[in-house]
């Protein structure tokens, strides 16, 4: 019966992760529309026996990080809408702190104490909150669906900056997932 019980749970995430929740955000007098999904506490774990396809902002989030806690930083790269840009990025940031804690800055995000607390939507772009206990800082992830596939976000844009601005507003308390 539990294990019934589990799978029924397993089938439905997907489904309750879909569900978003259209929202409001007024910062310096400007009007920010987007929709928030929240996802199930466990969807940032990793599974590698699942093969993983760019189809959704977390599925590529999962995807950069387990080449990154890998070393990969070439395959990360190529999932960027600016590729030799966020190749610079990355092997400049290996550079600065070292192999091993690069690879165990990406690696923390499948950690089980860790939780995808949120993804903002706002037309093709999406942005995913994370709380990471070690430090107990809240990061963010920028997307955009190029083609039917999501890219890590490399490209400035007003969209990206409206995104930005809701991340801050989620890291000084002023909105929840919650809320």
């Amino acid at each position: 019966m539990r294990r019934l019980l589990a799978l029924a749970l397993l089938a439905a995430a997907p489904a309750l992760a879909l569900e978003a929740q259209p929202r409001t955000l007024d910062v310096d007098g400007a009007r920010l529309d987007y929709l928030l999904r929240t996802h199930p506490p466990d969807a940032h774990l990793q599974d590698t026996s699942t093969p993983i396809a760019p189809t959704s902002a977390l599925n590529t989030a999962k995807l950069i990080n387990r080449h990154l806690a890998a070393g990969e930083i070439e395959e990360a790269a190529l999932l960027s809408n600016a590729p030799r840009r966020r190749y610079e990025v990355f092997r400049d940031y290996r550079s600065s702190i070292g192999e091993e804690e690069f690879r165990r800055v990406f690696a923390q995000y499948f950690f089980p104490e860790n939780r995808l607390l949120a993804e903002v939507a706002i037309g093709r772009h999406r942005l995913l909150i994370w709380r990471l206990k070690h430090g107990e800082h809240l990061a963010g992830q920028y997307f955009v669906e190029v083609e039917g596939k999501f890219l890590m976000d490399d490209t400035p844009s007003e969209t990206r900056a409206s995104l930005r601005r809701i991340l801050e507003a989620y890291r000084s308390g002023k909105i929840r997932s919650s809320d």
